[in-house]
């Protein structure tokens, strides 16, 4: 058995309330530096012996305490990257946001693509490929990958079998959270968990 722990990164200083997807420059707060402590108490007891993560700065913030905990290098892995979304940099809302703007309406024709960004297909194939990945790399032990909200939560969905089209509100993913998926020895899903570690400290 391996276990592989997909875990959200902490809350990011966002002042502006934008959507920053992929763009550079975006860190955690200081609650969010809390949080990656948290996650470094939670996970420097256990059986971790490999941390992946997106290169995103966030995503690294997130996994250093535990990787230096641990004693373990950081593999960075672009599969566990945010999803692309064409609305980065905007803030995305109906009353003041890029909602408001009829060029917008173009992008949103199909929800269960989606049209304004990348498919939820691919990111459930390069989810599982950063899943395997890790799968081997910390054979009959544990792993940490730090992720980003959306593809951590479609990944889940495909395992759990529910439809890709969802409200992002109703997301059973909270920041710091730890989505666990149990692995059999011939690399197949046997179980899935979620926890909170920070939860005390979610805004």
């Amino acid at each position: 058995m391996t276990i592989v722990h997909f875990l959200r990164h902490g809350e990011v200083f966002n002042p502006t309330k934008v959507l920053y997807g992929r763009l550079p420059g975006f860190r955690l707060s200081d609650r969010g530096l809390a949080m990656a402590e948290r996650i470094g108490e939670w996970g420097g007891d256990r059986d971790i012996t490999s941390v992946h993560a997106s290169s995103l700065e966030r995503a690294q913030q997130t996994a250093t305490p535990l990787a230096l905990r641990r004693g373990i290098s950081i593999t960075t892995d672009d599969r566990l990257i945010e999803s692309l979304n064409v609305f980065e940099g905007e803030r995305f809302s109906v009353g003041d946001g890029v909602l408001r703007k009829p060029s917008a309406w173009r992008h949103l024709w199909n929800p269960w693509k989606p049209s304004w960004g990348e498919p939820y297909k691919e990111v459930v194939a390069r989810m599982m490929a950063a899943a395997q990945a890790a799968r081997l790399a910390a054979d009959g032990h544990e792993a940490l990958c730090v992720s980003h909200q959306l593809p951590i939560w479609i990944l889940r969905s495909a395992i759990e079998g529910r439809p890709f089209f969802h409200d992002p509100r109703k997301r059973e993913c909270s920041l710091a959270s730890v989505t666990s998926i149990v692995f059999d020895n011939e690399g197949k899903v046997t179980d899935l968990r979620y926890s909170e570690p920070a939860r005390d400290l979610l805004p």
